[in-house]
């Protein structure tokens, strides 16, 4: 039977993913809080564009306002909830939608961060599930209309993780990896917590920076300072992972060993960091982007600065691993976000190189 899906935090994952399976001709729900973004999904539905290689595309979805939630409670159960807002509105989405949950449906953290343990205390964790999407580049450039800012990745680079906090490769397993395989590359991961936190060292080498910058994500990697210091932020959430007893996946098809001794500054690691990541904006359209707390800056959002960079200091403190290069950013980002400070690079150059 097909499943009857909600997609709670219809942004720019969200949207993204959620429209892929209504053209699959899946039974998908959007909720959002945003008003003006389901009057659009309601009226002209979403409209899905790429940078490259993919033809736009449109799907007439069903959209719920956060205060229309209610109305589920007359229809038959969701079976699989998966929640795409940010970190700070994991608690309550959670607990809207567990009510309307299936006897055996069960809830998808498909967010930045590591928010399973949050969604496991509400639901418990024999209905929680997390998945990963990795270098997926993706905006809600205004109301119903979501653009990827590139191509599919395909068999060059695999976008969606999914797994269990427990480790085991169940139907449920399988059946998200189906359903995400509609939009990109997926896999089955049996080690979801090694997964989440590498794909945090790459949100806490990238986000903040450009948040508190101003900067694109090429911008970024172009200024030699800058780069050096998204290398330190990536050599400290390493080495707390490596603590906490993650074994790390690539980053940037770089072993984790290159990025944290390039932020250490060892000599030939960072060379070979520094020519991966020039590269990486050497091709048409590389890094033509504000990742996900630069968008959230520009919008004059709440950021995840806490949930990411925060999180390794705060595990760091735990382990006693040094993290002044994320303690600092962390700060500088809140106080960016305050409007204390405004987006300026020179808030990272001027830094000392201790941090």
């Amino acid at each position: 039977m097909t499943p009857r899906i909600a997609i709670v935090g219809a942004g720019a994952v969200g949207g993204y993913v959620g429209a892929h399976m209504v053209q699959a001709g899946h039974d998908v729900t959007f909720v959002d809080g945003w008003p003006e973004h389901v009057e659009a999904m309601r009226k002209d539905g979403l409209t899905v564009t790429h940078l490259k290689d993919v033809a736009p595309f449109d799907v007439r979805v069903r959209a719920l306002h956060i205060t229309d939630v209610q109305g589920l409670s007359k229809e038959a159960p969701i079976d699989i909830a998966f929640v795409c807002t940010k970190s700070y509105d994991t608690a309550w989405a959670t607990a809207m939608i567990q009510p309307y949950l299936a006897r055996d449906g069960f809830v998808v953290s498909l967010q930045n961060c590591i928010n399973e343990p949050v969604i496991a205390s509400i639901v418990g964790e024999d209905k929680t599930l997390g998945s990963i999407a990795s270098s997926i580049t993706v905006e809600l450039t205004g109301p119903g209309q979501v653009f990827r800012a590139a191509g599919k990745s395909g068999e060059s680079h695999t976008v969606f993780r999914v797994g269990q906090p427990d480790g085991k490769i169940t139907d449920r397993v399988k059946r998200v990896r189906e359903l995400l395989a509609l939009t990109d590359s997926a896999l089955m991961t049996n080690d979801l917590a090694a997964e989440r936190w590498t794909k945090l060292v790459l949100n806490v080498m990238g986000n903040g920076v450009s948040a508190c910058t101003g900067l694109k994500s090429r911008d970024c990697i172009a200024d030699d300072r800058l780069r050096q210091f998204m290398a330190r932020l990536g050599s400290e959430a390493i080495r707390v992972g490596q603590g906490l007893g993650h074994k790390l996946e690539e980053m940037f098809h770089l072993e984790p060993e290159i990025i944290a001794r390039a932020g250490e500054g060892d000599a030939k690691a960072k060379r070979i960091y520094d020519e991966n990541r020039l590269d990486s904006i050497s091709k048409p359209g590389g890094g033509e982007h504000r990742p996900s707390m630069g968008q959230d800056m520009v919008k004059g959002r709440r950021t995840e600065i806490e949930f990411m960079n925060g999180l390794v200091v705060e595990k760091g403190k735990q382990l006693r691993i040094a993290t002044p290069a994320n303690a600092a950013l962390t700060d500088i980002v809140k106080k960016v976000e305050r409007g204390e400070f405004k987006p300026d690079k020179s808030h990272l150059t001027s830094l000392r190189e201790s941090c």
